[in-house]
C-alpha cells in the first residue's frame, strides 16, 4: 500500500468505538480522517468538503445515512459505501436506490473495510493506489459528441464534462465498450457490480435512469443511446 496520504476520508458512525477502529486501521494506509457522529453534521461536513469516499452508516440520528446519501447525490459524486448493521436485501437496494458505491454489513472486519476502500478508489482514479506504472495506451471511447477516457476515468459530452459516480461510470463504460450489444440485468450486475453485490435487479434500473438523467442535461441526443431493451435489458445503442 501506497504510504502517501492525500485521500480525504469521511467516517460517519454514531457509535465513537466504530469510528475510532476504523480511524485507526485507514490512517496506518495513509489516510486523512475526518469523522461525524450523526447525520445532520455528516450531511454538513460532506457538502462542504471534497472527500475521496464517504463511509456512511445506514442507521444515525437526527437524519437517516439513506437521506443523508440523497441529499449528497444531489450535487456531488464523491463515493460512498454504506454501512448498516441490518443485512436484509430491502437495505441493501435502498443504499443502492439513492446512488451508493457499496456496502459493508456490520459487524464487519476492519481490513474488509479498508480493501473495499481501496477498490472503490482504484476504479474512481486514474492516479490508483495499487497502479504504479504508467497507462502505456489511450484509452479512449469516441462517439460523435460522446468521449470516454478511461485512464483519467473521465466522460465528456461536446467538452463538457459529466459528473458520475464510479458505479455509474463503470455501467456507462462498459456499455459503451461493446456498442449494440444487448446485456441482461443478470450480466450487468455480474460485470459491473463484481463481488459487492448479488441482489435486486432494480438496482441496475435506479443506475440506468440517473446515468440517463445526468446524460440528458447536456444532451438528450446521447441520453437515448443508452437504450432500452424491453423484456431483455439495455445496450449502448450508436445511432447509424
Amino acid at each position: 500500500m501506497d504510504s502517501r496520504n492525500n485521500y480525504h476520508v469521511l467516517i460517519v458512525d454514531d457509535e465513537g468505538r466504530i469510528r475510532r477502529l476504523l480511524k485507526m486501521y485507514l490512517e496506518r494506509e495513509g489516510f486523512v480522517i475526518d469523522e461525524a457522529g450523526d447525520g445532520i453534521s455528516a450531511l454538513e461536513k460532506a457538502l462542504a468538503n471534497n472527500y475521496d469516499l464517504i463511509l456512511l452508516d445506514i442507521m444515525l440520528p437526527e437524519m437517516d445515512g439513506t437521506v443523508v446519501c440523497r441529499k449528497i447525490r444531489e450535487v456531488k459524486s464523491t463515493p460512498i459505501i454504506m454501512l448498516t448493521a441490518k443485512g436484509e436485501e430491502v437495505n441493501r437496494v435502498q443504499g443502492f436506490e439513492v446512488g451508493a458505491d457499496d456496502y459493508v454489513v456490520k459487524p464487519f472486519s476492519p481490513r474488509e473495510v479498508v480493501y473495499r476502500v481501496k477498490a472503490i478508489l482504484r476504479r474512481a482514479s486514474a492516479t490508483a493506489y495499487l497502479s504504479t506504472e504508467n497507462t502505456k495506451t489511450n484509452n479512449i471511447i469516441v462517439f460523435d459528441q460522446l468521449v470516454i477516457d478511461n485512464d483519467a476515468h473521465r466522460v465528456t459530452i461536446d467538452g463538457q464534462e459529466v459528473s458520475l459516480t464510479p458505479k455509474e461510470y463503470e455501467l456507462l463504460h462498459f456499455l459503451a465498450s461493446k456498442p449494440d450489444k444487448v446485456f441482461s440485468r443478470e450480466e450487468l450486475l455480474k460485470n459491473v457490480w463484481h463481488y459487492e453485490f448479488f441482489g435486486d435487479l432494480r438496482t441496475v434500473d435506479t443506475h440506468i435512469k440517473r446515468l440517463r438523467e445526468k446524460i440528458n442535461k447536456i444532451s438528450p441526443d446521447i441520453a437515448k443511446m443508452i437504450s432500452t431493451v424491453w423484456g431483455v435489458g439495455y445496450k449502448f445503442e450508436v445511432q447509424k
